[in-house]
């Protein structure tokens, strides 16, 4: 991750392009729309997990949100997004160096955390991706307020799959649309798009 970091912060240093968006504008159109249909106060905590480039943070900020923190275990990522966030003029987001399998104790109990394929990186690790999935839930019940919003966008799991990842500590509120494909006669969807809430 560092190294395609590295080249998205030359690219945006060179011609200010802020690189890859993951799961495309509409995921974060969809769940900027979901906090505002919800009425989820502007001074919430939010919490964006593996932040990459920042950009989520940045639409967030100007919708509105306030108490925002973006965190990456790539320094790169985090110091792409420090650049975006500096051009975009949006001092109000903290960036952090952080890796969410084991967060440090700066890490507060945040009112909604924001995952858009993190969790995917993390189950695609080479090095026991179960237990690190596992970790994950842990670290997420950590950090995370009883009551709490939790909302995964996902691209390697079904509804049912992530139903029982995160079956401990959280109860599923909301699926969320997600553009659908048709294939061999069954309609599938390519991104699943979650909202949970701490128990």
């Amino acid at each position: 991750w560092d190294a395609a970091y590295e080249r998205e912060l030359q690219t945006f240093q060179d011609i200010g392009d802020a690189g890859e968006i993951w799961f495309g504008e509409e995921s974060m159109v969809r769940i900027i729309r979901w906090l505002q249909r919800h009425q989820v106060p502007l001074d919430s905590s939010v919490l964006d997990i593996g932040t990459g480039n920042g950009v989520l943070l940045v639409e967030l900020a100007k919708s509105g949100y306030m108490n925002l923190t973006g965190i990456d275990y790539s320094p790169s990522a985090i110091q792409l997004s420090e650049k975006i966030r500096e051009k975009e003029g949006m001092s109000n987001i903290k960036l952090k160096v952080e890796d969410f399998l084991s967060p440090s104790a700066e890490l507060p109990g945040f009112d909604i955390c924001i995952d858009k394929g993190t969790f995917d990186a993390v189950s695609l690790s080479p090095d026991n991706a179960a237990g690190k999935r596992q970790q994950y839930v842990s670290s997420l019940g950590r950090v995370l307020k009883p009551e709490g919003f939790f909302l995964i966008t996902s691209c390697n799991w079904t509804k049912e799959e992530l139903l029982n990842e995160f079956r401990e500590g959280f109860e599923i509120l909301e699926e969320l649309p997600t553009p659908k494909f048709c294939f061999g006669g069954r309609i599938g969807n390519s991104v699943t798009a979650l909202v949970f809430q701490r128990k």
